[in-house]
């Protein structure tokens, strides 16, 4: 099993910067890829950004170029940061581990406001 933990979350203006963070504990070496989801009330769950062991990235259209993610393997941690944060970025944001299985953070919550 992997455990995650989240962290990062918080109130930004538009137009403004957040750096989270999903540091992953258990059986890391099974890990292939990490990445970030969000989930927006009445909305599906949909990929935000991912990188996989090797440092292949992956970013949803509507973040490409806004958005980075990064991958410390030596802390077990990803870093998305995301730039030119929008009212529309807002919402419950989930890291995900994808091994034989998936694990699942607890959520951070990004608010975007002036």
């Amino acid at each position: 099993q992997v455990q995650l933990v989240e962290s990062g979350g918080g109130l930004v203006q538009p137009g403004g910067s957040l750096r989270l963070s999903c540091a992953a504990s258990g059986s890391i070496s099974k890990i292939n890829v990490m990445g970030w989801y969000r989930h927006a009330p009445g909305k599906q769950r949909e990929l935000v950004a991912a990188i996989t062991t090797g440092g292949s990235r992956n970013y949803a259209d509507s973040v490409e170029g806004r958005f980075t993610i990064s991958r410390d393997n030596a802390k077990n941690t990803v870093y998305p940061r995301m730039n030119g944060l929008k009212p529309g970025n807002a919402t419950v944001y989930y890291c995900n581990a994808q091994y034989t299985e998936d694990s699942w953070g607890q959520g951070t919550q990004v608010a975007v406001s002036s």
